[in-house]
């Protein structure tokens, strides 16, 4: 840190004696080859910092050589997020629960908090809880699928379709992980199916192996990873509006979402008609389903239909005692 606060604080080129003199830290160098290894351990721990060390002389008529950061190239452009952007960092930095990537996140967030940027603009947003770790699955796993994504190189891994069934070995060549309300999913090539298939990170073991070369496996171009998960999960967006029924007291989060239209009451109930924005058909029905007698469909149809089929499901599978 002196050595960058040196060289940053000069336009001129210094040479190592004067660094040696003038950055503390150098002066009790027992010899100038300590010094020289020090320097030169230093040095390359700043390039790999993609920090821009300028080599040049010292002087016009000199060929000594010396050193300077370029401050122009080390200094961060001007940072302007929309509400927008400030409320994804916001998120994304409540998203990670482990120390590990905590860290990483809340670094991120202390350099654009440094650099002027306000990110909690949005209290809401500011509020929304982290992800809980069973939904995108081992953390290992995760970080091991994404260096792959990363390096190009495709992946073995065990995986279930459904939790209490045994795991069975896939081969794939990833192309992304998507989040969609909640859940991860790996998108990719399955070899030993030759198509395209979602696994859901919560149900891949830990033990995810990359193999093969780097760069040999690339996301074809035009592709849609979060189209592609929207078509299997069932929840690809719906335009529209549906109209429901919400008992007193009840359906907070459809409340939240929704316009209150008119009150009525049904079965002798006290209730709320609320006019629903419809984003995903599957998500609202699973909501509303959750609710039991609290809520009623009223439009759209299709909505109404597949809220009964779920609630007929779970009375056909729940046995009840006396």
């Amino acid at each position: 840190m002196n050595l960058v606060i040196a060289l940053l604080s000069t336009r001129q080129f210094l040479t190592a004696e004067r660094i040696r003199d003038s950055v503390a830290g150098y002066e009790d160098s027992a010899s100038d080859e300590a010094f020289s290894r020090m320097f030169e351990r230093d040095k390359g721990e700043l390039r790999d910092l993609g920090i821009p060390l300028e080599v040049g002389p010292v002087g016009r008529y000199s060929s000594v050589e010396g050193y300077r950061i370029n401050r122009d190239a080390y200094e961060l452009p001007e940072i302007d997020l929309t509400d927008a952007e400030s409320a994804a960092v916001a998120v994304a930095v409540q998203l990670w629960e482990s120390p590990e990537l905590a860290a990483a996140a809340e670094g991120a967030l202390l350099k654009l908090r440094a650099a002027g940027v306000q990110l909690e603009t949005v209290a809401a947003v500011a509020s929304v809880p982290a992800v809980p770790a069973r939904t995108r699955g081992s953390e290992s796993a995760l970080g091991k699928l994404l260096a792959a994504i990363d390096a190009g190189r495709a992946v073995r891994f065990e995986h279930r379709g459904v939790i209490n069934e045994p795991y069975r070995m896939r081969d794939v060549e990833p192309w992304g992980v998507v989040t969609r309300f909640g859940r991860w999913y790996l998108v990719g090539h399955d070899r030993d199916r030759d198509a395209v298939r979602t696994f859901r990170l919560s149900r891949i073991g830990d033990d995810v192996t990359a193999y093969g070369p780097d760069n040999a496996v690339h996301k074809p171009e035009g592709t849609d990873l979060r189209g592609i998960v929207d078509a299997v999960t069932g929840t690809a967006p719906v335009s529209g509006s549906a109209t429901v029924w919400v008992a007193e007291g009840r359906g907070r989060e459809l409340r939240r979402i929704g316009t209150v239209v008119g009150a009525q009451s049904i079965g002798g109930r006290a209730g709320t008609v609320l006019e629903l924005p419809v984003r995903s058909l599957n998500w609202l029905a699973r909501l509303i389903t959750g609710l039991g007698p609290d809520a009623v469909v009223f439009t759209p149809r299709e909505l109404r239909d597949d809220v009964i089929e779920r609630l007929r499901s779970v009375l056909d599978h729940t046995r009840v005692t006396a």
